[in-house]
């Protein structure tokens, strides 16, 4: 892992996490592998059969041949995708289990997506990876903090060059972070010149749609309402940003505005490129479709949300799959 701490003048530029004094980083783990669709069922039912063992034995490079069907750098990058997804955590001492998104989606009795046939799958796997600026850092600066109306790969990797330089233990080197901007470039846009037929058919996050190549090689985010995504994925998403909130600021956070909700590097509007209109027709129903978990308020022009003090995210998501057809992403 690449970590670091942010000592000079390009954080001060970043708000959320990237921006904190303490800032962590990371740009490899996936072997220059974008995530595959069968790679986490794969290494939910390895940790299942062997939970508590040494990570380092269920994904050893040589075993994991056989285990997987695939070569041993797959193998390292299966373990890397479903650590960062929540399907499998690993304690201090290396030791593995099933995490909480392995058990929502591919639990043998309680599995409500076990070949990852429900578009609100993808969104979720999105949610978790984009929002992840420890372990997935190109995806959150990418998705949190680009603005621009059209860019290519240097734009992601310049500012991520200039953030490492500031980092004073970091080892990203330019190769290490042009290549992991290759990755995230094919995690989303699956017909790019060069890249595999394997990758163009079993990308995940591709089916979004939420990246398209406009001319030679610039790309621009598909920004506004998202019919695709489900409402009790939007419902996690925003208590997982609610709670990220409350653990930066050390307190309870009573109300979130329109506007962090829309703007804020890690919310729901940034991560899944909505614009702050399709936040607000998420946001005026929010109490229907979360059984008031979450309350929308619009008094004297000032718009926001509070929530119950104790929710379950995962109840919320498990009214997402309630369709067993895959729809069609916007």
């Amino acid at each position: 892992m690449l970590r670091g701490r942010v000592r000079s003048s390009f954080h001060l530029m970043l708000r959320g996490p990237l921006g904190e004094p303490s800032a962590v980083t990371r740009f490899s783990g996936h072997e220059t592998f974008p995530l595959r669709r069968l790679w986490l069922r794969k290494a939910y039912e390895a940790v299942r059969e062997a939970e508590g063992t040494d990570a380092s034995e269920v994904f050893d490079k040589d075993a994991g041949i056989i285990r997987f069907g695939v070569g041993k750098n797959m193998v390292f990058a299966i373990r890397h995708w479903a650590r960062i997804c929540r399907v499998i955590e690993e304690d201090a001492q290396g030791h593995c289990k099933i995490g909480p998104v392995g058990n929502l989606l591919f639990h043998s009795e309680t599995g409500v997506d076990p070949y990852l046939e429900n578009i609100a799958s993808t969104w979720l796997l999105h949610w978790i990876i984009a929002s992840d600026s420890e372990n997935a850092t190109t995806w959150y600066y990418a998705f949190n903090h680009l603005n621009a109306g059209t860019f290519d790969r240097e734009t992601i990797a310049s500012p991520l060059r200039d953030l490492c330089l500031e980092l004073s233990r970091s080892r990203a080197s330019a190769a290490t972070i042009k290549r992991d901007v290759e990755v995230f470039v094919r995690s989303y846009v699956s017909r790019i010149a060069g890249s595999s037929v394997d990758d163009q058919v079993e990308t995940v996050l591709s089916e979004l749609n939420l990246v398209r190549e406009v001319a030679g090689k610039a790309f621009e985010f598909r920004r506004g309402p998202k019919p695709s995504l489900p409402d009790g994925v939007f419902a996690y998403a925003l208590h997982d940003f609610w709670s990220r909130k409350e653990r930066l600021t050390a307190s309870a956070v009573s109300s979130i505005s329109v506007e962090e909700i829309a703007f804020e590097p890690g919310s729901p509007g940034r991560i899944f490129k909505m614009n702050e209109d399709a936040v607000i027709d998420r946001l005026v129903h929010i109490d229907r479709t979360t059984s008031k978990a979450f309350v929308w308020s619009d008094t004297a022009g000032v718009r926001n949300v509070s929530k119950r003090d104790k929710i379950d995210p995962y109840e919320q998501l498990r009214s997402s799959f309630s369709r067993s057809r895959k729809e069609v992403a916007a």
